[in-house]
């Protein structure tokens, strides 16, 4: 299978720069993954194609504002660091910029000294293990210092740190949005319980990973990067007890399917429990449990894309995309949605 295969032309001018003012009037691509066919509505009318007794899967997981600007302690020289993934209590893997200018040893002053780094080993993909100090709480600093890891596809500066989070957002860990549930509000998710519609959190924290290119020809070489997820008793409970009485299981974002899946046995049952997934679903995967998928359109040759298209079909996806970009959708983490049933 080559990468190739997962490819789309793009207009620059169909990637989203900007959410819109209201979350849930994105336009939706409604995509039959049986026939193929297509249709659109508003996001706010997602409620019409929920049906009473199905279950929608919410990643609650909260972005950090993960991308510090610092120098460099020695030289003066300006630093990009991005948070990755928190191995102790003051030790991050990271993403450096400019690499070669941050070895093992470095010392890092980020906002006139309130936080201070030093730069522990090379890791990993180049990635940079760093120690931090500081005085008070790391996520009062953090907070006060850091900005939004928003995608390199995006270059316009986010007006409100609040609008790259989904609003059922709790608990700090990522450094990507799960960006299918930036379309809903309170509202519109009060509506989605009236109709009678159960609502299932799980936690997985998004790794940057997710926007990393493909770069081996053959998508089976592919090595997906780990991401640790967490399903409570009550989401297991309530997304076994919607299978078992014939509802629907709609995930919301291909990383709420991607801790399904990971979680799920054979049969489609889950119990609770936590730890890490590099779970890599593309086309030929049997799908355990998610039964439709609210998403958003993904960037050509990613294990994204590869997922939607082991879901619905590669014909199906490829043809539906190349309708989006004829009709002139947005795209991306600001972008517009798809409904995949």
């Amino acid at each position: 299978m080559d990468v190739k295969d997962f490819s789309y032309e793009l207009p620059k001018e169909l990637i989203a720069q900007d959410p819109l003012e209201d979350r849930s009037s994105s336009r939706l691509m409604l995509l039959d993954k049986v026939t193929g066919e297509t249709g659109e509505a508003q996001f706010k009318d997602i409620v019409s194609y929920l049906s009473e007794g199905d279950c929608l899967v919410l990643n609650n997981t909260k972005v950090i504002p993960a991308r510090l600007f610092g120098v460099r302690k020695e030289t003066g020289g300006h630093v990009e660091i991005l948070l990755l993934k928190r191995e102790a209590d003051d030790v991050w893997e990271t993403l450096a910029r400019p690499g070669k200018k941050v070895r093992p040893g470095t010392r890092l002053v980020f906002g006139d000294g309130l936080l201070e780094a030093e730069v522990l080993e090379v890791v990993e993909d180049g990635n940079r293990r760093i120690r931090f100090y500081y005085d008070g709480i790391f996520e009062e600093v953090l907070d006060q210092l850091g900005e939004m890891p928003l995608p390199p596809y995006i270059t316009h500066k986010l007006k409100e740190k609040n609008r790259y989070q989904t609003v059922y957002a709790k608990y700090d860990g990522s450094a990507a949005a799960p960006t299918a549930g930036l379309h809903f509000t309170p509202e519109l998710l009060e509506e989605i319980r009236e109709k009678g519609i159960r609502i299932a959190e799980v936690t997985l924290h998004v790794g940057l990973g997710t926007f990393r290119p493909v770069k081996v020809e053959n998508v089976t070489d592919h090595h997906m990067h780990s991401e640790y997820y967490e399903i409570t008793k009550e989401a297991a409970d309530t997304i076994n007890e919607v299978k078992e009485n014939g509802g629907r299981i709609i995930c919301v974002g291909t990383t709420s399917c991607r801790t399904l899946e990971s979680a799920a046995d054979d049969d489609g049952h889950l119990a609770p429990c936590s730890g890490w997934t590099d779970i890599f679903i593309y086309p030929g995967y049997r799908f355990k449990i998610m039964d439709a998928l609210i998403t958003n359109f993904h960037l050509p040759e990613s294990t994204l894309l590869m997922l939607v298209s082991a879901f619905a079909g590669r014909e199906h996806v490829l043809a539906a995309y190349e309708k989006a970009v004829e009709e002139k959708f947005r795209f991306f983490s600001f972008g517009d949605a798809m409904f995949i049933r």
